[in-house]
């Protein structure tokens, strides 16, 4: 799904103004890589943002924008939400939210929980330090691939 251009184009004025403050350069470049993953909730990889940027920067490679998604994730502008199929994948939605990953397709879709304080921390968890926030990845089959399972078992 993609999300409404104008409030992309908010989120790339605030991305911009967040970067001057922070004294790193906005970029065309960046600026586009940022705008290619937060235009979409599907949790997209390096390569479907370099896709995306290149038809927008026909000059721009694949490293450039390998280095740039690592290091808006670092500055936290991005998030990374973990790996799927082998590959990591980047996050535009900076609201507290969780996700659920399909382990056949790779789809990875956001969630939030009604009482997220319901959430225990395992004990486990604390004993390695202070936990400043949790997040929740939940693994499974969707829908989709469900259905597809389901109509192949049929046969």
């Amino acid at each position: 799904m993609k999300a409404d251009p104008t409030h992309i184009e908010e989120r790339i004025r605030a991305f911009q103004e967040a970067c001057r403050r922070a004294g790193a350069k906005a970029t065309h470049q960046r600026t586009e890589i940022f705008r290619a993953v937060i235009a979409t909730d599907s949790h997209p990889d390096a390569q479907a943002v370099y896709r995306q940027v290149k038809e927008r920067i026909p000059s721009i490679s694949l490293d450039t924008v390998y280095r740039n998604l690592k290091l808006l994730a670092e500055k936290g502008f991005l998030q990374i939400a973990g790996t799927s199929h082998d590959s990591l994948r980047f996050d535009g939605n900076m609201a507290h939210h969780h996700h659920f990953s399909c382990t056949r397709c790779g789809m990875i879709r956001d969630f939030v929980t009604d009482d997220p304080q319901g959430l225990k921390i395992p004990e486990e968890a604390c004993a390695f330090g202070e936990v400043q926030s949790l997040h929740l990845e939940v693994k499974g089959i969707c829908a989709a691939c469900r259905k597809k399972l389901k109509a192949k078992d049929k046969k």
